[in-house]
């Protein structure tokens, strides 16, 4: 498999351009320059940089809004000073983002909304082309319902043939139904160039990463669970939290098949091989563990998805560097921190 240079290890700046406030003052303090450095010095090869197109795309006027890429170009003059490349992720479109159904409902059967998803990447690629050595495009946030197959993919292409026009051999960062399941990568279609990525997002087992989580469906917030954990312990869980089993896991009886032993070879396998058939690289966009979850079974998660990454050679960013309920910087994971960025 294709392993990506530059982008084997990183983190996501969530909250800032993306899910976060549209206050100056916020986008002033969140992320700063020493920030950047300090991911570098943290061993980090690159970073994700999720942006919501209301930072970037003034739906009254239908023009570009200038305070948006004005810290996007301030993330890539840092970056460029210390050394780190970027993965620009469209975390939000126009009638589309992955955590409210009732906004996202119909965009892929309206045409203005999709007309203008491309019209932003149209204008993303012709600014942002020339740093094509430095820099993916993530075309959109998690895809969430295995009902879209085919329109996403109808629509990735265009948004391919969009980008192809102003940036030629940029890298595209291509994510599957499902939230961006590694059980979707199969449904993504044969790569339109060599420069097409295959992109995932990994939270399993979402009962253990996701522990508390007040979004996550019946969870209560109370609810705690250790990784690993048994075949016992998980069928309780699956009572508990049965959410759990609509996801990449599925049924408590296929999960057990998969968390047995090497449970991210496992999980991942599908995924590989269909990367592997392609001849494409393989990234892990968001992998992550809850503030909520006890330190000591934090670290075995964070050493054992590692493993997985580093026997493939898949690139990742973890979820995410501050704040939002998983960022690693935090006070919460300040006695494990100096081993956990040796697992990234």
């Amino acid at each position: 498999m294709i392993k990506l240079k530059g982008f084997e290890k990183g983190v996501n700046l969530g909250g800032w351009l993306s899910q976060g406030s549209l206050d100056i003052s916020h986008l002033d303090s969140f992320i700063k320059e020493d920030d950047i450095r300090y991911i570098k010095e943290m061993g980090c090869d690159h970073l994700r940089l999720p942006v919501d197109f209301e930072n970037i795309y003034d739906e009254k006027t239908k023009k570009d809004n200038p305070v948006g890429y004005k810290y996007i170009d301030l993330c890539i003059e840092w970056c460029q000073r210390y050394g780190l490349n970027v993965v620009l992720d469209l975390h939000k479109a126009p009638g589309y983002v992955f955590d409210d159904f009732e906004y996202s409902a119909g965009f892929f059967s309206n045409m203005y909304l999709t007309s203008l998803f491309l019209d932003i990447w149209d204008r993303l690629s012709k600014r942002y082309a020339k740093y094509s050595d430095m820099m993916m495009f993530e075309m959109l946030n998690e895809v969430t319902s295995f009902d879209v197959i085919d329109e996403w993919n109808d629509l990735a292409l265009e948004c391919i043939k969009v980008i192809r026009r102003n940036a030629p051999d940029v890298k595209i960062l291509y994510g599957g139904v499902g939230y961006s399941s590694v059980k979707a990568v199969k449904y993504i279609p044969e790569p339109y160039d060599d420069n097409i990525v295959f992109n995932v997002h990994c939270y399993e087992p979402m009962a253990f990463s996701h522990q508390g989580a007040y979004w996550v469906e019946k969870m209560p917030l109370d609810f705690r669970m250790p990784y690993p954990v048994d075949e016992e312990k998980y069928r309780q869980i699956a009572k508990i939290v049965p959410s759990i089993e609509e996801g990449t896991l599925g049924s408590a009886d296929n999960a057990l098949k998969l968390l047995k032993n090497n449970f991210f070879d496992n999980l991942f396998k599908e995924a590989i091989e269909c990367a592997e058939k392609y001849n494409v690289a393989l990234y892990c966009g968001e992998y992550g563990v809850i503030d909520r979850a006890d330190q000591e079974s934090t670290l075995r998660w964070f050493k054992d998805i590692n493993k997985t990454f580093k026997k493939f050679g898949i690139g990742r960013t973890v979820w995410s560097y501050k704040k939002m309920d998983f960022g690693i910087i935090d006070d919460h994971y300040s006695e494990i921190f100096e081993e956990i960025i040796k697992y990234l």
